[in-house]
Protein backbone atom coordinates (compact mmCIF):
# COMPACT_ATOMS: atom_id res chain seq x y z
CA UNK A 1 0.00 0.00 0.00
CA UNK A 2 1.80 3.18 -1.40
CA UNK A 3 1.94 5.71 1.80
CA UNK A 4 0.64 9.23 0.51
CA UNK A 5 1.85 12.14 1.54
CA UNK A 6 0.62 15.69 1.30
CA UNK A 7 3.58 18.24 0.02
CA UNK A 8 4.17 21.00 2.52
CA UNK A 9 4.13 24.90 1.60
CA UNK A 10 7.12 26.39 1.52
CA UNK A 11 7.89 28.44 4.77
CA UNK A 12 6.67 25.03 6.25
CA UNK A 13 8.98 22.64 4.59
CA UNK A 14 11.92 25.78 5.42
CA UNK A 15 11.08 25.29 9.00
CA UNK A 16 10.91 21.09 9.09
CA UNK A 17 14.20 21.54 7.03
CA UNK A 18 16.26 23.10 10.05
CA UNK A 19 15.03 20.26 11.73
CA UNK A 20 13.82 22.16 15.39
CA UNK A 21 13.47 18.64 17.51
CA UNK A 22 16.59 18.06 17.53
CA UNK A 23 17.70 21.48 19.03
CA UNK A 24 17.29 19.53 22.06
CA UNK A 25 21.14 18.39 21.58
CA UNK A 26 21.73 21.98 22.44
CA UNK A 27 20.13 22.44 26.00
CA UNK A 28 24.09 20.50 26.81
CA UNK A 29 25.09 23.76 26.78
CA UNK A 30 23.64 24.26 30.08
CA UNK A 31 25.78 21.49 31.75
CA UNK A 32 29.08 23.65 32.32
CA UNK A 33 26.80 26.56 34.35
CA UNK A 34 24.91 24.06 36.02
CA UNK A 35 27.70 22.33 37.35
CA UNK A 36 29.29 25.22 38.66
CA UNK A 37 26.15 26.13 40.68
CA UNK A 38 25.79 29.40 38.94
CA UNK A 39 23.15 28.83 35.60
CA UNK A 40 20.71 31.32 37.51
CA UNK A 41 23.19 34.10 38.05
CA UNK A 42 22.25 36.87 35.07
CA UNK A 43 25.76 37.01 33.93
CA UNK A 44 25.84 33.50 33.47
CA UNK A 45 22.39 32.63 32.16
CA UNK A 46 21.77 35.37 29.22
CA UNK A 47 25.26 34.52 27.89
CA UNK A 48 24.43 30.30 27.90
CA UNK A 49 20.61 31.47 26.48
CA UNK A 50 22.63 32.82 23.71
CA UNK A 51 25.15 29.97 23.49
CA UNK A 52 21.94 27.92 23.16
CA UNK A 53 20.41 29.94 20.30
CA UNK A 54 23.57 30.36 18.27
CA UNK A 55 24.12 26.54 18.67
CA UNK A 56 20.67 25.87 17.01
CA UNK A 57 21.26 28.30 14.08
CA UNK A 58 24.82 26.85 13.33
CA UNK A 59 23.50 23.07 13.69
CA UNK A 60 20.23 23.73 11.59
CA UNK A 61 22.87 25.28 8.75
CA UNK A 62 25.05 22.21 8.74
CA UNK A 63 21.63 20.00 8.66
CA UNK A 64 21.28 21.81 5.51
CA UNK A 65 24.05 21.35 3.96
CA UNK A 66 24.30 17.75 4.98
CA UNK A 67 20.66 17.38 3.40
CA UNK A 68 21.90 18.91 0.35
CA UNK A 69 24.59 16.40 0.06
CA UNK A 70 22.87 13.35 0.98
CA UNK A 71 19.56 14.47 -1.77
CA UNK A 72 19.96 10.96 -3.99
CA UNK A 73 20.62 8.37 -0.89
CA UNK A 74 18.07 10.31 1.16
CA UNK A 75 15.70 9.49 -1.68
CA UNK A 76 16.25 5.81 -1.30
CA UNK A 77 15.77 5.72 2.21
CA UNK A 78 12.30 4.77 3.49
CA UNK A 79 11.78 7.98 6.09
CA UNK A 80 14.66 10.21 5.20
CA UNK A 81 12.72 10.41 1.67
CA UNK A 82 9.70 12.53 3.34
CA UNK A 83 12.36 15.58 4.16
CA UNK A 84 11.86 18.59 2.46
CA UNK A 85 14.92 18.65 0.38
CA UNK A 86 14.91 15.31 -1.08
CA UNK A 87 11.15 15.50 -1.12
CA UNK A 88 11.63 18.56 -3.27
CA UNK A 89 9.57 20.99 -1.01
CA UNK A 90 12.61 23.02 -0.35
CA UNK A 91 14.36 24.24 -4.11
CA UNK A 92 18.59 23.57 -3.57
CA UNK A 93 19.26 27.17 -4.15
CA UNK A 94 16.69 28.24 -1.76
CA UNK A 95 19.05 25.98 1.12
CA UNK A 96 22.07 27.24 0.45
CA UNK A 97 20.62 30.80 0.82
CA UNK A 98 19.41 29.63 4.25
CA UNK A 99 22.18 27.80 5.31
CA UNK A 100 24.38 30.95 4.22
CA UNK A 101 22.53 33.19 6.34
CA UNK A 102 22.32 31.19 9.34
CA UNK A 103 25.73 30.64 9.54
CA UNK A 104 26.44 34.50 9.76
CA UNK A 105 23.88 34.75 12.21
CA UNK A 106 25.00 32.36 14.41
CA UNK A 107 28.81 33.09 14.27
CA UNK A 108 27.92 37.20 15.18
CA UNK A 109 25.63 36.46 18.14
CA UNK A 110 28.43 34.50 19.14
CA UNK A 111 31.05 36.82 18.29
CA UNK A 112 28.87 39.45 19.88
CA UNK A 113 28.18 37.14 23.25
CA UNK A 114 31.96 36.39 23.75
CA UNK A 115 34.68 35.88 21.11
CA UNK A 116 36.34 32.66 21.97
CA UNK A 117 32.36 31.46 21.38
CA UNK A 118 32.84 32.33 17.96
CA UNK A 119 35.73 30.16 18.04
CA UNK A 120 33.79 26.95 19.15
CA UNK A 121 31.11 27.70 16.86
CA UNK A 122 33.55 28.06 13.70
CA UNK A 123 35.03 24.66 14.82
CA UNK A 124 31.78 23.19 15.59
CA UNK A 125 30.89 24.11 11.60
CA UNK A 126 34.54 23.17 10.36
CA UNK A 127 33.94 19.64 11.88
CA UNK A 128 30.30 18.96 10.66
CA UNK A 129 31.37 20.56 6.99
CA UNK A 130 33.93 18.33 7.36
CA UNK A 131 31.97 15.40 8.25
CA UNK A 132 29.34 16.01 5.91
CA UNK A 133 31.96 16.52 3.00
CA UNK A 134 33.30 13.10 3.03
CA UNK A 135 34.38 12.10 6.37
CA UNK A 136 31.00 10.45 7.73
CA UNK A 137 32.03 7.79 5.45
CA UNK A 138 35.05 6.57 7.44
CA UNK A 139 34.61 4.42 10.20
CA UNK A 140 35.95 5.35 13.63
CA UNK A 141 36.74 8.61 12.32
CA UNK A 142 32.94 9.85 11.98
CA UNK A 143 32.22 8.66 15.19
CA UNK A 144 34.92 11.04 16.64
CA UNK A 145 33.26 13.63 14.72
CA UNK A 146 30.36 12.86 15.98
CA UNK A 147 31.16 12.89 19.83
CA UNK A 148 32.84 16.20 19.06
CA UNK A 149 29.78 17.82 18.31
CA UNK A 150 27.90 16.72 21.37
CA UNK A 151 31.42 18.10 23.14
CA UNK A 152 31.32 21.30 21.85
CA UNK A 153 28.02 21.62 22.60
CA UNK A 154 28.89 21.16 26.32
CA UNK A 155 32.07 23.26 25.80
CA UNK A 156 30.16 26.00 24.84
CA UNK A 157 28.07 26.80 27.42
CA UNK A 158 31.58 27.16 30.24
CA UNK A 159 33.31 29.56 27.25
CA UNK A 160 30.64 31.47 26.70
CA UNK A 161 30.15 32.47 30.31
CA UNK A 162 34.19 32.14 30.90
CA UNK A 163 33.65 29.79 33.80
CA UNK A 164 36.02 27.30 34.38
CA UNK A 165 35.43 23.42 33.15
CA UNK A 166 36.15 20.34 35.26
CA UNK A 167 38.38 18.11 33.92
CA UNK A 168 35.88 15.13 34.58
CA UNK A 169 32.76 17.30 33.46
CA UNK A 170 35.05 16.78 29.75
CA UNK A 171 35.43 13.70 30.37
CA UNK A 172 31.80 12.79 31.12
CA UNK A 173 31.19 14.79 28.38
CA UNK A 174 33.38 13.32 25.94
CA UNK A 175 32.75 9.25 26.90
CA UNK A 176 28.79 10.51 26.91
CA UNK A 177 29.23 11.62 23.39
CA UNK A 178 30.51 8.54 21.72
CA UNK A 179 28.16 6.42 23.95
CA UNK A 180 25.41 7.92 21.88
CA UNK A 181 27.19 8.32 19.36
CA UNK A 182 28.07 4.84 18.89
CA UNK A 183 24.59 3.80 19.60
CA UNK A 184 23.10 5.92 17.15
CA UNK A 185 25.39 3.35 14.60
CA UNK A 186 24.27 0.39 16.26
CA UNK A 187 20.63 1.32 15.73
CA UNK A 188 21.22 2.56 12.13
CA UNK A 189 23.00 -0.73 11.54
CA UNK A 190 20.86 -3.25 13.23
CA UNK A 191 18.07 -1.44 10.72
CA UNK A 192 19.61 -2.30 7.84
CA UNK A 193 20.69 -5.41 8.50
CA UNK A 194 17.22 -6.43 9.45
CA UNK A 195 15.43 -4.35 6.34
CA UNK A 196 18.14 -4.23 3.14
CA UNK A 197 16.46 -7.01 1.46
CA UNK A 198 18.62 -6.62 -1.95
CA UNK A 199 18.78 -2.71 -1.05
CA UNK A 200 22.53 -2.08 -0.54
CA UNK A 201 22.37 1.33 -1.70
CA UNK A 202 20.04 2.57 1.84
CA UNK A 203 23.86 1.40 3.50
CA UNK A 204 25.81 4.13 4.77
CA UNK A 205 29.38 3.49 3.53
CA UNK A 206 30.95 4.31 7.18
CA UNK A 207 28.58 1.08 8.44
CA UNK A 208 30.58 -1.14 5.81
CA UNK A 209 33.56 -0.88 8.35
CA UNK A 210 31.34 -1.70 11.64
CA UNK A 211 30.01 -4.82 13.11
CA UNK A 212 27.09 -4.98 15.39
CA UNK A 213 29.52 -6.38 18.14
CA UNK A 214 31.93 -3.93 17.48
CA UNK A 215 29.13 -1.33 18.25
CA UNK A 216 28.26 -2.92 21.04
CA UNK A 217 31.67 -3.30 22.81
CA UNK A 218 32.05 0.61 21.84
CA UNK A 219 28.94 2.03 23.27
CA UNK A 220 29.22 -0.38 26.57
CA UNK A 221 33.03 0.83 26.99
CA UNK A 222 31.93 4.81 26.42
CA UNK A 223 29.10 3.91 29.19
CA UNK A 224 31.66 2.46 31.60
CA UNK A 225 33.84 5.47 31.17
CA UNK A 226 30.82 8.18 31.38
CA UNK A 227 29.59 6.27 34.71
CA UNK A 228 33.29 6.21 36.35
CA UNK A 229 34.10 9.75 35.32
CA UNK A 230 31.11 11.10 36.72
CA UNK A 231 31.03 9.02 40.25
CA UNK A 232 33.90 11.22 40.79
CA UNK A 233 32.83 14.56 39.03
CA UNK A 234 29.82 13.76 41.35
CA UNK A 235 31.90 13.74 44.62
CA UNK A 236 34.46 16.45 43.63
CA UNK A 237 31.02 18.38 43.27
CA UNK A 238 29.96 16.86 46.61
CA UNK A 239 32.96 18.47 48.30
CA UNK A 240 31.37 22.19 48.45
CA UNK A 241 29.19 22.65 51.57
CA UNK A 242 25.11 21.55 51.55
CA UNK A 243 22.55 20.34 53.81
CA UNK A 244 22.49 16.86 52.04
CA UNK A 245 25.05 14.87 49.66
CA UNK A 246 22.84 15.88 47.04
CA UNK A 247 25.57 15.64 44.50
CA UNK A 248 26.44 12.18 45.63
CA UNK A 249 22.78 11.29 45.69
CA UNK A 250 22.76 12.07 41.79
CA UNK A 251 24.54 9.07 40.75
CA UNK A 252 21.56 7.13 41.12
CA UNK A 253 19.46 8.64 38.58
CA UNK A 254 22.43 9.28 35.94
CA UNK A 255 23.43 5.50 36.15
CA UNK A 256 19.43 4.42 35.94
CA UNK A 257 19.34 7.05 32.87
CA UNK A 258 22.55 5.44 30.99
CA UNK A 259 20.98 2.48 31.23
CA UNK A 260 17.44 3.03 30.28
CA UNK A 261 19.18 4.93 27.05
CA UNK A 262 21.18 1.47 26.40
CA UNK A 263 17.93 -0.46 26.43
CA UNK A 264 16.96 2.07 23.77
CA UNK A 265 20.11 1.22 21.86
CA UNK A 266 19.56 -2.42 22.04
CA UNK A 267 16.33 -2.20 20.79
CA UNK A 268 17.57 -0.26 17.87
CA UNK A 269 15.10 2.61 19.24
CA UNK A 270 18.01 5.67 19.25
CA UNK A 271 18.67 6.30 16.12
CA UNK A 272 17.84 9.75 16.58
CA UNK A 273 18.88 10.52 20.05
CA UNK A 274 16.46 13.37 20.88
CA UNK A 275 13.22 11.37 19.80
CA UNK A 276 15.00 8.26 22.06
CA UNK A 277 14.68 10.88 24.89
CA UNK A 278 11.50 12.46 24.60
CA UNK A 279 9.76 9.55 23.67
CA UNK A 280 10.73 7.65 27.07
CA UNK A 281 8.80 9.33 29.82
CA UNK A 282 10.81 7.16 32.38
CA UNK A 283 13.70 8.17 30.65
CA UNK A 284 12.31 11.99 30.78
CA UNK A 285 11.80 11.58 34.55
CA UNK A 286 15.23 10.21 35.47
CA UNK A 287 16.94 12.87 33.61
CA UNK A 288 14.21 15.60 35.91
CA UNK A 289 15.44 13.39 38.66
CA UNK A 290 19.26 13.94 38.12
CA UNK A 291 19.00 17.59 36.80
CA UNK A 292 17.35 18.66 40.43
CA UNK A 293 19.57 16.71 42.71
CA UNK A 294 23.08 17.82 40.55
CA UNK A 295 21.58 21.13 40.99
CA UNK A 296 20.79 21.02 44.40
CA UNK A 297 24.59 19.91 45.22
CA UNK A 298 26.12 22.04 42.29
CA UNK A 299 24.42 25.09 44.67
CA UNK A 300 25.33 24.20 47.91
CA UNK A 301 21.63 23.94 48.98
Amino acid sequence: MTTIVKARQPVLAAVVALRPRQWLKNVLVFAAPLAAGSVFEVDIFFPTVGAFVAFCLISSSTYLINDLRDIKADQLHPTKRYRPIPAGELAPSVAIAISGALFLVALALSFWIRPELAGVIAIYFVFTLAYSLGLKHEPVIELALLSMGFLLRAIAGGVASNLEISQWFLIVAGFGSLFMAAGKRYCELAWIEDAENGHPEIRRKSLEGYTLGYLRFVWGTAASVTITAYCLWAFEVGTAPSTLPWAQWSVLPFVLGILRYGVGIDRGQAEAPEDAVLRDRVLLALGVVWVVLFGLGALGV
